[in-house]
């Protein structure tokens, strides 16, 4: 009879409100301690502060006339929500942790395309 090998379990404790957030980016880099810091973004078109309209003649609201800032239009923001830093031994776990959560990703893809008849995007027949 084979004898049962020892486990571990992880307990997972959060807050009620915890609630994940989107990003679609990421800045940071290599500290003097030699620790990775990375500051998660999300990256969109910027809200004005406040938006002039003319008025018609009627009083109604009529075309922009001015937004504040200035830039609006030629702005972007990156959102800073959260952050991370990682020691070099973390770091590398998370990135195989990644790089095995990648290929399932790319599996499920493999599997939609396979399944309506054409090549999944990205992967114009490179393999990995």
């Amino acid at each position: 009879m084979s004898q049962k090998k020892p486990e571990l379990t992880f307990k997972y404790i959060f807050n009620d409100d915890y609630n994940p957030v989107y990003v679609n980016g990421a800045h940071g880099g290599v500290t003097p301690r030699g620790e990775l810091v990375v500051s998660f973004y999300l990256e969109r078109q910027p809200l004005p502060n406040s938006i002039s309209h003319e008025l018609t003649a009627s009083g109604t609201i009529g075309r922009e006339s001015g937004a504040a800032p200035e830039d609006l239009n030629s702005s972007l923001v990156r959102f800073v929500s959260s952050g991370v830093v990682l020691n070099h031994q973390t770091a590398r776990e998370i990135h195989f942790w990644l790089g095995e959560k990648l290929k399932e990703m790319e599996a499920i893809e493999q599997a939609k395309a396979a399944l309506q008849g054409e090549s999944p995007a990205g992967m114009s027949g490179l393999t990995h």
